[in-house]
């Protein structure tokens, strides 16, 4: 039987939540991370959007460093970090501070992003963002080594250094093979948007074209992107069902045909019910699955779309305290 892994992201949607509402989800998450630390998951996952009606998470080292805070082994990955829209030297600091809170925990997925909006939200310039991109990876190569060097014709010096020599590990994420290709130009891991043996291969033909063997992948295994545990899965799509729905039109009205294991283009919370990325299952059913090698990683989503407390949290403790006992 294939070990089945268990995994929490948050992005923080939550469409027309009031300051409240969304105080409560973000203190949430920090009592989430600590309860799933003790509950054997593998990993937190953050990521970063911006100009988002529904308050995407557009901070991800912030939460990264109080998830850090409350927990002390689970590993956080903050997939993607959008470096253009940052200042290089900026959040080379930020990165190394964090990796001393974290002890070497978080991993970075770097991204191009895909929006314009984003872009142009910071005054960033869309036509050469892919040479930008390779110049900024460099710049924070060069300042996590505490060495002087030269940037923007002047000599500068970033310390404190990462905990981890000589740096957080960090992925390149993309669907194309362009991001293949730089990924392994650039001597990073790569972390493609779907499941596409072809990408991986090019990535790995072209890191062994360089003279480097290939780096790390991570790809999403088969199965849906978003689990959801519940003893009455009918109540929960009846009740809750429209959060999700909102999760997914929002990240499809964002896609504009960049195809991701998590995108599905529902129209209707019967028509999501209906796909495969997002799923509400019992116990039994969930561990069946997870028998079966048809579930290989339970993906939950706590927060999806704003989703409540009450749901969220009988998610978590059916995972963690009923399927994940099952399976060891």
């Amino acid at each position: 039987m294939a070990r089945t892994g268990f995994a929490a992201r948050y992005d923080f949607r939550a469409l027309g939540a009031d300051r409240a509402v969304r105080q409560e989800i973000y203190a949430r998450s920090l009592e989430q991370a600590a309860y799933l630390e003790q509950h054997g998951h593998q990993a937190l996952l953050l990521s970063e959007h911006h100009v988002s009606a529904d308050g995407y998470l557009p901070s991800p080292l912030p939460v990264a460093a109080a998830f850090a805070a409350v927990t002390s082994t689970i590993p956080i990955s903050v997939s993607a970090l959008l470096l253009n829209l940052y200042d290089p030297l900026r959040v080379a600091e930020e990165i190394a501070v964090l990796d001393q809170i974290a002890a070497g925990r978080v991993t970075y997925t770097i991204g191009l992003g895909y929006r314009r909006e984003e872009y142009d939200l910071f005054g960033k310039a869309w036509e050469t963002r892919g040479a930008d991109i390779e110049e900024k990876i460099g710049v924070l190569r060069q300042a996590w080594t505490g060495e002087e060097f030269s940037y923007d014709g002047r000599r500068v010096r970033i310390l404190p250094t990462p905990y981890v020599d000589p740096h957080p590990f960090l992925f390149y994420g993309g669907g194309s093979p362009a991001a293949a290709r730089r990924a392994a130009r650039l001597g990073l891991g790569f972390a493609p948007q779907q499941n596409d043996p072809a990408l991986v291969e090019l990535y790995r033909d072209e890191c062994r074209a360089h003279g480097r063997e290939p780096g790390f992948v991570v790809v999403a295994p088969p199965g849906p992107a978003n689990v959801f545990c519940a003893e009455d899965p009918d109540r929960f799509w009846a009740a809750y069902g429209h959060h999700l729905l909102a999760d997914a039109r929002s990240y499809a009205s964002w896609a504009q045909g960049n195809q991701s294991y998590v995108r599905d283009d529902a129209a209707s919370v019967e028509e999501l019910r209906r796909g495969s990325v997002y799923v509400v299952l019992t116990p039994d059913e969930m561990v069946a699955q997870a028998r079966s090698g048809e579930l290989r990683l339970v993906s939950s989503h706590p927060a999806c779309g704003g989703l409540p407390a009450e749901p969220s949290w009988e998610s978590l403790r059916l995972i963690c305290e009923k399927v994940r006992p099952a399976l060891s």
